[in-house]
């Protein structure tokens, strides 16, 4: 049912509004902004026509939320102030709600209009930092300021709450909090105007099947489009979004506006950086699937003690998940998203995200030292930001801030056969060297298998006692051994029987008075069923004596021997020897024990299990000490060692404005 049908003033053409709480229309034939008051209709001037882009979303659109049916009633067009475009749509919902669907890189936020408790004062936009939290806004979790700019309205479509004036700046702030909350203080109203809502997905809103949209040949074909300072040919990739672009052939930045190219600078590459591994216009399908275009470029670089390092980005696009990045430092590579920065808690030494701690690795300004392809911002050679790095391999969790805009992003390691597989390069990609700081260490297979062989021996060894029994000692006897009729002759003497178990082992002890002597036994293991003999010799000597003052000794007087497990039976043990002091007796003591655990077979094993992880730690230990040998702040050997950065006010970290505005004001390194 229509609430409102009229005749556009500009151009007389029937046009009609449908939702009840629209103030604006804009009139599909002439592209008039045309305002509706109390008497009459107002002309608000020309607005420029909708840049079209592969937006899955359209006027007239059905959709659901929270149970409740809308439609997209309206869409206005929205330019930063450094450049990049994002859309608005109006959405109408049957129980009289109005909501706005704003969808930004292929994000989208659904956000309603929050009236702020009566006396309630909202910070300036002046007076707003960083990372400044606004407790003055109720939402279901904290809110703390993310970006603050100023735009202006430069096209629209359909129907509109607001009085739009077409290219009219106005200041806002956008707000995040955690799991997704979103908001938006827009100051272009006295007094400001809050929004808050949260980040949603196509499927949330009911249209989770929907592609991206075919979008309408450009005017001008990009086949078409010639540099203005050399005439050579461009092909722009994402003509609708792109903001600036380099020239192939003469190497020249260029400003784009919807196809028209404007010539800013001449780029000269540091003779220095590495050339792109990757060329523009290639395509690479990663871990989830989706297929994502290189669509531009950057050498960027930091100056850390007097050394400049380079690293090189990748920006990627598909329409359906907006843009990502593909990063390359050293010849590694990570794939980096965009994340929350409310989801982020501290920015000190460490900094915790979806239940993990990052430590800090780098704090420095981060300049853009050479560019190629297609931004969707007015990037620029020499632009500078503060980045700061916190590393949890393989992860590495990313703040890049600028004066008016703070970026958290999680990059994620990959191989170059991940990236070379991606890709689908028949050509390798150069080999990675040194230790990237979310590089994973790759042994830890073997401490951590080699550890658990070692605690499995300890079990089992656990379990051998009681299986195996305990010792026993079936003969402990004095014995005398008789004068022998010459030094080398022979007077044996026997034991008394004495009782074997089978499958123990055996340990025979000898215990001789020597002093400052000598004796050697050959002892005889006799089974009494069969006279089978088993024989073993022990030899013991002691000496001993005061030398400078000093006593000293050497030797024993006891000694044993060991044998394998015999037949169980009866045995006795038949001694014979021969001892320094022949012509005299001599008394001994023989005993014989058996299941005795020696441990031997044990330690060997121990020893044996224990190389490969001992191993393996040290080289994870020398790979975290290449890792951290790197970072600004710490020299470490491994990633969960507490580093010297000290941070004596991380609560307001997020608003240093001071350090941030001095780099911006060197505009350099």
């Amino acid at each position: 049912m229509s609430f409102l049908q009229a005749n556009c003033p500009s151009c007389a053409a029937q046009i009609e509004f449908k939702s009840g709480s629209s103030i604006v229309i804009v009139c599909p034939f002439c592209r008039s902004a045309v305002a509706r008051t109390d008497r009459a209709l107002e002309d608000l001037g020309k607005v420029a026509e909708i840049m079209q882009s592969q937006s899955p979303l359209r006027v007239g659109l059905h959709g659901m939320w929270n149970n409740q049916r809308f439609e997209l009633t309206g869409r206005a067009q929205i330019r930063h102030q450094l450049g990049g475009v994002w859309d608005e749509w109006y959405a109408t919902f049957g129980n009289g709600w109005v909501g706005w669907l704003a969808e930004a890189q292929g994000k989208f936020y659904l956000t309603f209009y929050q009236p702020l408790p009566q006396g309630t004062q909202i910070p300036s936009f002046t007076d707003l930092q960083l990372g400044q939290n606004i407790p003055q806004i109720p939402a279901k979790s904290p809110l703390m300021v993310a970006e603050k700019g100023v735009a202006a309205s430069i096209a629209a479509e359909g129907e509109i709450p607001y009085k739009l004036v077409p290219n009219e700046q106005s200041e806002y702030a956008d707000l995040a909090g955690k799991g997704g909350v979103f908001g938006t203080i827009d100051y272009g109203m006295t007094p400001p105007f809050v929004f808050i809502g949260q980040e949603v997905t196509l499927a949330e809103l009911g249209w989770a099947d929907m592609k991206p949209a075919e979008r309408k040949a450009p005017k001008v074909a990009a086949a078409g489009i010639g540099c203005p300072n050399c005439g050579g040919p461009l092909s722009l990739q994402e003509p609708d979004s792109s903001e600036r672009v380099t020239c192939p052939n003469c190497d020249s930045l260029l400003d784009v506006n919807q196809g028209k190219l404007t010539w800013l600078k001449a780029l000269k590459p540091k003779p220095d950086a590495e050339q792109f591994a990757l060329q523009i216009g290639a395509k690479g399908t990663f871990a989830d699937g989706k297929e994502m275009t290189i669509l531009g470029a950057v050498v960027r670089s930091v100056l850390v003690e007097g050394i400049k390092y380079y690293w090189h980005e990748y920006l990627l696009y598909n329409p359906a998940i907006g843009f990502r990045w593909l990063v390359q430092s050293d010849n590694h590579w990570s794939f980096v998203e965009p994340v929350n920065v409310a989801d982020v808690v501290g920015m000190g030494s460490t900094a915790d995200f979806n239940g993990k701690t990052f430590k800090l690795f780098q704090d420095a300004p981060a300049t853009v030292e050479y560019v190629k392809g297609e931004f969707y911002w007015r990037v620029e050679q020499g632009e500078t930001v503060r980045a700061i790095d916190y590393v949890k391999a393989p992860l590495m969790l990313s703040n890049e801030m600028s004066a008016d805009e703070m970026n958290f992003s999680l990059g994620t390691y990959m191989t170059t056969a991940e990236v070379e597989k991606a890709f689908n390069l028949e050509e390798p990609l150069p080999k990675p060297w040194n230790v990237a700081p979310n590089q994973p260490f790759t042994g830890s297979f073997y401490y951590t298998w080699g550890f658990a062989f070692v605690g499995i021996l300890f079990l089992i060894a656990l379990l051998m006692i009681p299986f195996g029994g305990f010792s026993s000692t079936p003969l402990n006897q004095s014995l005398t051994l008789q004068p022998l009729p010459n030094a080398t002759g022979s007077n044996p003497a026997f034991s008394q029987p004495f009782e074997l178990k089978g499958n123990r082992n055996i340990r025979i002890t000898m215990d001789a008075p020597v002093n400052n002597s000598w004796a050697s036994f050959d002892v005889d293991l006799v089974n009494e069923a069969n006279n089978e003999v088993e024989s073993v010799p022990i030899d013991i000597e002691f000496y001993s004596g005061v030398d400078g003052g000093e006593s000293w000794s050497e030797g024993s007087r006891n000694q044993d021997v060991s044998l394998s497990s015999v037949p169980a039976g009866k045995y006795v043990l038949r001694v014979d020897g021969q001892w320094q002091n022949w012509q005299q007796p001599l008394p001994v003591t023989v005993k014989v024990e058996q299941n005795i655990s020696r441990g031997m077979n044990f330690c060997c094993a121990f020893v044996l299990l224990l190389i490969f992880p001992l191993v393996s730690i040290i080289r994870k230990w020398l790979f975290e000490s290449n890792r951290w040998s790197e970072s600004m702040f710490s020299t470490s050997g491994s990633d969960d060692d507490s580093d010297s950065y000290d941070s004596s006010n991380d609560e307001n970290a997020f608003g240093d404005q001071e350090h941030i505005q001095t780099i911006f004001d060197k505009k350099k390194i």
